[in-house]
């Protein structure tokens, strides 16, 4: 199966708007009193989240990480309410009791966001265990970094998962670096996806850079699930553009280094496709470009307009497990 100009389409969209969201949020930490705690962003990633989820169905499952906002973007959550949440507005997504960090987006099944390194594992079989269990006709994905592959939760989920022939996909964004420690300094081979071999699953390492490409490659990873083949591993290589957080200084990241990843930018490297093959005009480019920064400025804007959580609020839909 190829992929179609509308499919293409949409992830460059998905990406645009993805890129203008974190754009103006690393804008308005440089701002005072606008947005509190935290910002961990991922920018240059955006194909990643934007190939996956288009290769998913609205039955599927994402569990993510402390990266996520071009994962949930890119599974449809409302620029608005997640804005707001961000804000720490009653009217995000978690009535401004989560944050960035802990975002949650059940109408599109995007139902975990967790800043423990390597805590998105464990909840992700469960889930994948779930389906199974009920013969539902979906999958969980779980979007993770690098750096979470040296945690221990990391081996004992995909055991799991590879002895039960789990309907799981991890897909990791080695994005080479695990907050300042580079990629070489904390895992000992080349390919990441080769330690898929070890729990009786398929490996793969994409150009985590190029939508289509994680779009086939998380596609045949959801088929194989669905007929019962169990859960795939798919390492996406990519770059984050900016620091671990917003005040990084990146002293640990190379100037050349970033610079020849920016050349690879991965809107320009669809959106020149998509010209090339007669997909897309310059026109069309310019009104897609003009549509999401409209689409993330009504999200500033509703965020900015909307009211705080009342303090009686705190601990409504708080729950001990």
């Amino acid at each position: 199966m190829t992929v179609s100009t509308q499919q293409r389409l949409e992830m460059l969209r998905t990406m645009l708007l993805a890129r203008r969201f974190e754009e103006t949020l690393t804008e308005l930490c440089q701002q005072p009193d606008k947005i509190h705690g935290m910002m961990i962003l991922a920018t240059g990633q955006e194909a990643v989240g934007s190939g996956a989820c288009a290769a998913l169905s609205p039955a599927d499952v994402i569990v993510t990480n402390h990266r996520s906002h071009h994962h949930l973007l890119a599974r449809g959550a409302d620029p608005k309410a997640l804005m707001a949440e961000i804000f720490g507005r009653r009217t995000g997504c978690n009535k401004g009791k989560s944050g960035t960090l802990h975002l949650a987006v059940p109408e599109v099944n995007a139902l975990c966001t967790t800043t423990v390194v390597g805590g998105g594992f464990p909840i992700a079989t469960g889930l994948g265990f779930a389906q199974q269990y009920r013969g539902d006709e979906a999958v969980t994905l779980c979007f993770f970094g690098d750096g979470a592959t040296s945690e221990g939760s990391f081996h004992e989920a995909l055991n799991l998962a590879g002895l039960w022939r789990l309907p799981v996909v991890f897909v990791c964004e080695n994005n080479r670096y695990a907050a300042a420690q580079g990629y070489d300094e904390h895992t000992p081979i080349e390919s990441l996806a080769t330690r898929a071999d070890a729990y009786g699953m398929p490996g793969e390492q994409v150009d985590g850079n190029d939508a289509p490409a994680v779009f086939e490659a998380t596609r045949r990873a959801r088929e194989r699930a669905l007929a019962g083949a169990g859960p795939t591993l798919i390492e996406c290589m990519t770059y984050r553009w900016r620091g671990h957080g917003e005040g990084d200084p990146q002293r640990y990241q190379p100037a050349e280094e970033i610079a020849a990843w920016k050349a690879r930018c991965p809107i320009e490297r669809l959106s020149e496709t998509l010209r090339a093959h007669g997909e897309l005009s310059d026109a069309e480019l310019d009104d897609l470009r003009a549509s999401t920064a409209a689409a993330v400025a009504e999200a500033v804007r509703f965020a900015e307009e909307s009211p705080w959580p009342e303090p009686h609020e705190a601990l409504d839909d708080v729950w001990v497990a």
